[in-house]
């Protein structure tokens, strides 16, 4: 064997030692992020999709953490859950800033402990029939903290035909406020034909009037709305001495003009997000405690008043309807408005005067509406624009007393609805019965029949 063949064999299980253990470096380098990862899980979120947008916190009970309890969010169409970690954080990323549903599983707490209301997050509370589910939002910024503590107490749960008795009582209540939001379209469509998309920022002027005088100047809730009703009737003043007054004198069609409401409902809409940006303002009063009524019924003081102060109010304008002579020049010029010209009635008097209450209804209804949702936004009155048309519609166009009929049936539809849809869809059941009864009746419920030809 010569010497070179001896070197060579002494030398490759160097060389292999040296290479194995070059290889037991590479694993444990790379082995170092797997072990890591494995720690991710007990990071909150850790197990979701990171977006900019997230709701966070921690739960404790008696000032220790509470691990291994279930947290779900939902809310726009999208759903989600995850587990607190041993330190009792928890943190739920979602797509974009919207108003979502946010619900701890009471079956993962602890034997005889419950979220409790009273240190929840300053207006935050128990959606009713609830402990542990609540609505949230986000503000300026795209988290939202939301620390829950918990405290003991008895799990809330209501049967079947208590949720239906609930849902009912807050249909009446909503159907009552967009009835007078209705009522106004109502009577504009009636008297001029034009369907006002703008009548949504009608809504959210008369709330945005009552944040500024009753929450950032304290004005008191009784000199507040009687202020917005004298603000939107000088709105609705401004409104038609200013644009459509002069629009009807050129002889604008319906169509024009109906493009012409759709922008300068985006104008206005977008002049109160510039001034009030984007947060959501509560009205005083609004997180008053609910009063147990009779059985399964609870309303709170504000309710209550927002109901009477509804009934009273729509009453009012049916008395005004009937028995007032503008209110009865008002009738006629929907049914036949040449022929009410013909007699001598002023019909540009009567539309101002139209425009002037309705402005005064939509902006009481925007105060209601903050109370009922609650909170104000510069985009609130948009979200019940469609439920307000619905209404009309289904009540028969043009007639004052058919929005008030298809209102209330809109507003109990949309809340008994929530007993088996999600909260996010409870607007297409009463879009689907309005559906069904023009089907069999076209002209609305009140509606009359009118030849085509």
């Amino acid at each position: 064997m010569s010497p070179t063949t001896t070197t060579v064999r002494r030398t490759a299980p160097v060389a292999l030692a040296i290479l194995g253990t070059l290889l037991a470096a590479i694993l444990v380098l790379f082995a170092a992020p797997t072990s890591a990862s494995a720690a991710v899980p007990d990071t909150p979120g850790a197990d979701q999709e990171e977006t900019d947008f997230y709701f966070a916190g921690v739960i404790q009970f008696d000032g220790a953490p509470v691990p291994d309890v279930t947290i779900s969010v939902e809310g726009g169409g999208f759903d989600a859950e995850t587990v607190t970690n041993a330190e009792g954080a928890w943190r739920l990323y979602v797509p974009e800033k919207d108003t979502y549903t946010i619900t701890v599983d009471e079956d993962t707490l602890p034997d005889g402990v419950i979220v409790d209301a009273g240190q929840l997050p300053e207006g935050i509370q128990p959606i009713q029939g609830t402990t542990a589910s609540f609505e949230a939002e986000f503000g300026l910024t795209g988290s939202k903290i939301l620390n829950l503590f918990l405290g003991e107490g008895e799990r809330v749960t209501t049967s079947f035909v208590d949720q239906l008795v609930e849902r009912l009582i807050n249909g009446l209540n909503f159907g009552l406020l967009l009835a007078l939001a209705a009522i106004g379209v109502s009577l504009i469509f009636g008297t001029t034909g034009l369907t006002n998309f703008a009548h949504a920022e009608m809504v959210t002027f008369g709330a945005v009037v009552a944040v500024i005088f009753g929450s950032f100047l304290q004005v008191p809730m009784w000199l507040t709305i009687p202020i917005v009703l004298i603000l939107g009737a000088v709105f609705g003043w401004g409104l038609d001495a200013g644009l459509w007054r002069p629009l009807r004198r050129k002889g604008l069609g319906m169509v024009p003009l109906m493009i012409v409401s759709i922008g300068l409902s985006l104008l206005v809409r977008y002049l109160f997000q510039f001034f009030l940006g984007g947060s959501t303002f509560q009205l005083p009063g609004a997180d008053s405690p609910n009063i147990q009524i009779w059985g399964p019924i609870k309303l709170s003081v504000v309710d209550m008043m927002s109901m009477g102060i509804s009934i009273v109010v729509i009453v009012a304008v049916a008395f005004w309807l009937l028995r007032t002579r503008v209110g009865k020049a008002t009738r006629a010029i929907s049914d036949n408005p040449g022929l009410a010209a013909a007699s001598g009635i002023n019909v540009d008097r009567v539309i101002r005067t139209v425009w002037i209450l309705s402005a005064s209804l939509a902006g009481l209804a925007g105060v209601l509406w903050g109370y009922f949702r609650p909170g104000v936004k510069w985009d609130m009155g948009v979200h019940i624009l469609l439920l307000m048309f619905a209404a009309v519609t289904l009540g028969g166009l043009g007639t004052a007393f058919g929005a008030l009929v298809g209102a209330l049936i809109v507003g109990i539809l949309v809340e008994v609805s929530t007993l088996w849809l999600p909260s996010d869809l409870k607007y297409v059941g009463a879009l689907v019965v309005l559906i069904l009864i023009l089907l069999v009746r076209p002209q609305g419920i009140l509606g009359r029949r009118e030849r085509i030809g």
